[in-house]
């Protein structure tokens, strides 16, 4: 916390303003001296060793007692209610402040899933997000008030939120009935609120952020009004990210619409200042690929000197991912841009039990963990199981979050000062394992 420095500091002034003193009682010829009263009020005792050590103990034992004090006073006035004592909080916050600096891409629950497990590593953490999307609240919101989709904005704001706060309960509320009102979130109506109120949608997520104190920065790819259309198996052509999911055909091309929109710059700073670049998890047509068809997010990505990993999802999507294996995942990644985005995968070789036969009899399986075809393109495979079976089937939050935080511990290690890394970026476990 640096607090020794300030101490020490204080001390020093300390000394200087009794030495002044001293000084000033000299020149106006007041003959006080505290060590000459202390001694009358002594007698012979004063000169010895064991009064002066006396001395020594008591003054350090007073000093000690009413910073101690002070420090309590000041923490039970602002302490947390949960809990967590302050001087924690900010010991916390200082390791967080400077952790590795890292960039998600994508949309969806999965994104929003791995940024809960990425805010306790660092809070140096830029999530980029989609805008393209048309179905639900986020849809009716940008047909009706014409701004961009919120709901995936919303999702990685809560996740990077306290998960103990209420704001971020009360922004994932969702009204079941009111003519107009049934269907949205309140997070969505806020931001869009927000919006109208601060002139743009990017000021809109920062003040949002505020109200929720996240930790990091939700980013999104782009301000342009823009919708997802692609080219499926049989040439046909299916416009907006709600029509594209339900497709039954294989997706051969995906394209934004319009294509000169621009990238947020703030985005584009964040992945040229990256440590780490990681993209999805989610819905590999309409969360992750959205945001590198945007010009000059896949262009920063390849420039990038970072860490680069795509995690593969755990599960097949009816109809956009049908049949797909893992390789297959990463073949579509590369292909999207022409780029070299990555050159590691993150892929679970686990196998759900509880959940499975939910899936398979709605046409969704495991993705087949083909890793010889992956390394086949030139990417190394990270496997392990990352699997959580609590609702859904979905990555776990700390087994992901630790296996991507690995790779860059495991990159500082070869580095002359890597023993200067703070705590909180060295506590992840290896869980990832290579073939």
């Amino acid at each position: 916390m640096k607090l020794k420095r300030w101490l020490l500091l204080a001390a020093i002034g300390g000394f200087l303003i009794l030495d002044a003193f001293g000084r000033v009682l000299d020149a106006h010829h007041f003959n006080f001296h505290v060590n000459e009263t202390i001694n009358r009020a002594a007698g012979p005792a004063a000169a010895s060793m064991a009064f002066e050590s006396a001395l020594i103990v008591l003054g350090l034992a007073l000093v000690y007692f009413g910073i101690r004090q002070w420090m309590r006073s000041i923490v039970s006035a602002v302490s947390p209610h949960d809990g967590q004592h302050l001087i924690e909080v900010i010991y916390e916050r200082r390791q967080l402040d400077r952790g590795y600096r890292t960039v998600a891409i994508g949309g969806g629950t999965g994104l929003s899933t791995l940024l809960r497990g990425l805010k306790e590593y660092t809070s140096n953490l830029a999530a980029i997000v989609t805008v393209t999307d048309d179905g639900g609240s986020s849809g009716r919101l940008r047909t009706e008030l014409g701004v961009p989709p919120p709901g995936d904005v919303r999702n990685c704001l809560v996740a990077l939120a306290d998960s103990e706060s209420m704001m971020a309960d009360l922004f994932q509320y969702r009204f079941n009935e009111g003519d107009g009102l049934s269907g949205h979130s309140f997070g969505n109506l806020f931001i869009a609120a927000m919006c109208g109120i601060a002139g743009d949608f990017d000021r809109a997520i920062k003040e949002s952020s505020r109200v929720l104190a996240i930790k990091g920065r939700v980013l999104p790819s782009t301000l342009s009004n823009v919708c997802l259309e692609a080219t499926l198996a049989d040439g046909t052509t299916v416009t907006g990210e709600t029509s594209i999911s339900r497709s039954t055909l294989p997706i051969r091309r995906l394209r934004l619409v319009p294509g000169n929109c621009q990238a947020l710059p703030e985005a584009l700073e964040a992945i040229g200042a990256a440590d780490l670049i990681v993209l999805g998890p989610g819905s590999l047509y309409t969360s992750i690929m959205p945001n590198l068809l945007v010009p000059g997010i896949a262009e920063a990505i390849e420039r990038s000197k970072a860490i680069k990993v795509f995690v593969c999802n755990i599960m097949t999507q009816p109809g956009e991912t049908s049949g797909m294996s893992a390789s297959d995942h990463v073949r579509s990644m590369l292909d999207a841009t022409d780029r070299r985005l990555f050159d590691r995968a993150l892929i679970n070789i686990e196998q759900p039990n509880r959940l499975l036969p939910l899936y398979e009899r709605d046409g969704a399986f495991q993705v087949v963990p083909d890793l010889d075809n992956v390394v086949a393109y030139g990417v190394k495979p990270l496997t392990g199981n990352f699997i959580s079976e609590s609702h859904s089937v979905r990555h776990d939050t700390k087994r992901l979050a630790q296996a991507i935080m690995n790779l860059v511990i495991e990159r500082s290690d070869a580095h002359p000062f890597n023993a200067l890394l703070p705590s909180v970026q060295r506590r992840a476990s290896p869980v990832a394992k290579t073939p």
